[in-house]
């Protein structure tokens, strides 16, 4: 297809590059309306922004021949929020303007700043860099912006999500009023609106932002696993899709050092990228991702934004993201240019709904699968080792020489087997994972079949103990006889754990427990014994019986005037009422006052009565003298000390 609305140079690279078509923003910013002005363009993550703005600005970059000027001042500047992203940016535009003669030159932090000095001096037609990097060239005079015809703000709501607002206004009141502002953002905050307003002039506004959040090129997957099994899982989702390359992501720097560590040690070839690594050290696991010298990268989200990998077919939300905008930017990843890609959530079953909440929320409509089995995972291996073998291929003259001594010693079936036998043990080793559908409560629309009519049971151990129905559901079923699938919901308290059997079962389970309980400190010391009803129900009704049963114990003390005699209200303590008459002492078998020089310690609550302290001593609640407080012993008047004073005695 020809470009016809591009010009002669750009359409060349854009051919060679195995474009066929331009994407809808790129379409937007070339349109006759579009050129020339300031732009405010809102596009989805994977969209082809970068090579939209660069045929934007190509009128401001290349003469009427299609080339470039001799490079001296730059004449467009390029910001971007992350060094990844600025990387990105430049070699995009290496092989879209290579052709015109133009030069890009990069400047990011954790690079060497003395060389970004140097090809500046050299001239470049096109910088692209970081805020904070940019600011620096520009306080030290490298930077000349006096030449500049286009700005572009790449990610404009990250960076100011990242505290870039202050080095951007330094670097946009440096630049001739008469260039271009482009802004680029996925989304249109109000501080966006203003940046536009203050440094723009009669911008259009360009959106391609559809109503589905999720990118149409991106098949969603939520995984219900449980939260001691997610590092496994995580290695049987690897092993079943078999990506060339994923892209896995952690909450932290520590979960991403310890989830590289395991997955190197099991046989995956994997990368860490996160932001305890150099820029050299970033580089490098981006090489080796390029070049399938590794095919997994375990990451944070400061590698959500700006990582193009072509061969990105599969991304692994390992610890959930914290919002709707984090799950878009981590699975725009994959699924860019028109190609496929597969987004799986790793969802600990109690978090289910929030999950569900978010993709609602979010508009994605995701598939809630079962987590691959090591039998799922072995039959894809058999279908991808089939497929592989029966390919046609070329065999050179050495290792048919090599094949024919081979079956001169065995069968074809031997050899077959072997071959079979040297693939699978190439291969990480599938896991085996706890089935949490008999550990998830019961959803919404009723419980899950064959557990309609059960029996509840609790244990004496919970999260304070440990309890996780990793060793829980084994456990049971040592304990009482029976199998996983006779288990229905289990939920875990702070210092007890319930589950449901089936109640025909109840009755044989509730005996083999018996039998199977043993004094001597191990699992058959723990407790299991049959609840009366639903743990709920059964909540209720305890909170019911200890209110009745407690309404007549001590209640706390309230500061309430009473009617009759403007005193402090009684108490029902342990120690009797007071009298409401004098607001004296509390009378009971416990109500002994204490005796001490001074007053003594504070007693406990419900333990009686005053404290007792020197003739005269006044009625503040520590004193034990008079006064009609709490704690206080006599009659009424104003706190005071013994022998007048005011103060408490120590």
């Amino acid at each position: 297809m020809a470009f016809d609305a591009i010009l002669p140079a750009l359409a060349e690279a854009l051919a060679a590059r195995g474009y066929d078509a331009l994407t809808p923003v790129q379409s937007a910013v070339i349109e006759p309306e579009a050129v020339g002005r300031d732009l405010v363009v809102s596009a989805q993550t994977g969209s082809g922004k970068t090579v939209a703005f660069g045929l934007a600005m190509a009128g401001e970059l290349l003469d009427e021949t299609g080339k470039a000027p001799p490079p001296a001042a730059p004449l467009a500047l390029i910001i971007a929020p992350t060094r990844e992203l600025a990387l990105q940016v430049s070699r995009e535009f290496i092989w879209l303007y290579g052709p015109t003669g133009a030069r890009i030159a990069t400047c990011v932090g954790g690079m060497d700043a003395s060389k970004e000095r140097r090809a500046l001096n050299q001239g470049a037609q096109v910088v692209v860099g970081t805020p904070g990097r940019l600011r620096d060239h520009l306080e030290r005079g490298a930077l000349n912006l006096s030449a500049l015809r286009a700005v572009v703000l790449d990610e404009a709501d990250e960076m100011l999500d990242m505290g870039f607002r202050e080095d951007l206004e330094e670097i946009l009141d440096a630049t001739p009023d008469g260039r271009r502002t482009l802004l680029f953002s996925a989304t249109m905050p109000q501080s966006i609106v203003a940046l536009a307003r203050r440094y723009q002039k009669d911008a259009l506004r360009i959106s391609t932002v559809t109503d589905a959040r999720g990118h149409g090129d991106i098949s969603y997957q939520a995984v219900t696993v449980a939260p001691a099994d997610i590092e496994h899982a995580v290695v049987n989702l690897l092993r079943l899709h078999d990506a060339p390359t994923a892209m896995l992501f952690c909450a932290t720097r520590d979960n991403v050092r310890h989830l590289h560590a395991s997955l190197t040690e099991r046989g995956f070839g994997a990368v860490a990228l996160s932001g305890e690594h150099s820029q050299n050290e970033r580089n490098a696991a981006l090489q080796a991702l390029r070049d399938r010298r590794a095919r997994v990268c375990v990451a944070t989200d400061v590698a959500a934004r700006g990582i193009d990998l072509p061969s990105l077919s599969l991304v692994i939300h390992v610890e959930l993201p914290r919002d709707a905008e984090t799950l878009q930017h981590r699975s725009g990843r994959t699924g860019r240019a028109g190609k496929k890609g597969v987004a799986v959530l790793l969802v600990p079953y109690p978090r289910r709904r929030r999950v569900e909440m978010m993709l609602r929320g979010a508009k994605i409509a995701a598939e809630w699968v079962s987590p691959p089995t090591p039998d799922d995972i072995r039959a894809a291996d058999h279908e991808r080792l089939l497929t592989a073998l029966l390919q046609p291929v070329e065999i050179e003259e050495e290792d048919r020489a090599l094949a024919e001594k081979l079956m001169a010693e065995k069968s074809p079936e031997d050899i077959a087997g072997l071959l079979v036998r040297a693939h699978r043990a190439s291969l990480p080793a599938p896991e085996e994972l706890i089935d949490v559908s008999a550990g998830l409560p019961a959803r919404p629309d009723g419980p899950r079949p064959g557990f309609e009519d059960t029996v509840w049971f609790r244990m004496d151990i919970g999260r304070r103990q440990n309890a996780d129905p990793r060793w829980v559901l084994p456990l049971l079923c040592r304990r009482g006889h029976i199998t996983r699938s006779e288990i229905g919901a289990i939920r875990i308290a702070a210092n007890e754990t319930m589950f449901e059997v089936t109640r025909q079962i109840a009755d044989r389970f509730a005996q083999a427990v018996q039998r199977t309980a043993t004094d001597a400190d191990d699992e058959g010391s723990v407790r299991i014994e049959a609840m009366d009803g639903k743990p709920r129900e059964e909540a209720k009704r305890n909170r019911r019986e200890d209110n009745a049963a407690g309404q007549h114990e001590a209640r706390p003390y309230r500061k309430t005037l009473t009617p009759q005699t403007g005193g402090p209200r009684p108490s029902q303590g342990a120690g009797g009422p007071r009298s409401a008459s004098s607001g004296g002492p509390r009378s009971g078998p416990s109500a002994g006052p204490r005796s001490g020089p001074s007053g003594g310690p504070r007693p406990p609550y419900g333990a009686g009565g005053p404290r007792k302290g020197p003739p005269g001593a006044g009625g503040k609640p520590y004193a034990g003298g008079g006064g009609g407080k709490p704690y206080a012993g006599g009659g009424g008047g104003k706190p005071a000390r013994p022998g007048g004073g005011n103060k408490r005695p120590r």
